[in-house]
């Protein structure tokens, strides 16, 4: 059995899932698809914390359905732009499990990762399964996973009306 290992750049999925779609991201069909016949080695969810009940909420869910969540304070600069950014850590964790891993699956749109994603290719032999946003995804990243998997359908959830 394929051993993986999961990583969701949160900000990054919910900003394009949402821009492109106006919905949101489907997490519990997400990992139910990645791991169908798959032994899950690690799974982790990388978001900003900004302390409020709905993000209280969404973490909580994400335990149950078995993502760790590393979180990292959500910083208001002076001039007003704001900062919160899990690149380096995602691109760590992601060389770390590649060496317990056959296949690391990313979620993201984010170019950024492309070296990592190249340096765990090559050195650990492992495949990297890219799920994110088709247009609002790297194209230099699409070209060097190994496949790319466009959210889409039942990987998106419509957002609710307020009552």
């Amino acid at each position: 059995m394929e051993k993986i290992s999961i990583f969701v750049d949160v900000q990054n999925i919910y900003y394009t899932v949402k821009e492109k779609y106006n919905c949101h991201f489907n997490y519990r069909k997400f990992r139910d698809e990645v791991t169908h016949n798959r032994k899950l080695v690690k799974a982790i969810a990388y978001a900003i914390d900004k302390g409020d009940k709905n993000q209280l909420n969404f973490q909580n869910i994400l335990r149950n359905i078995g993502f760790e969540i590393k979180l990292k304070p959500f910083i208001q600069r002076s001039d007003g732009s704001a900062k919160g950014d899990w690149d380096v850590g995602i691109a760590l964790d992601i060389i770390e499990y590649a060496k317990k891993s056959d296949i690391i699956i990313l979620a993201s749109g984010d170019g950024d990762f492309e070296s990592a994603v190249k340096k765990v290719m090559h050195e650990n032999n492992v495949s990297v399964e890219l799920y994110g946003v088709q247009g609002l995804t790297s194209s230099m990243l699409i070209d060097t996973v190994s496949l790319f998997v466009p959210i889409k359908g039942d990987l998106l959830l419509p957002i609710p009306e307020k009552w």
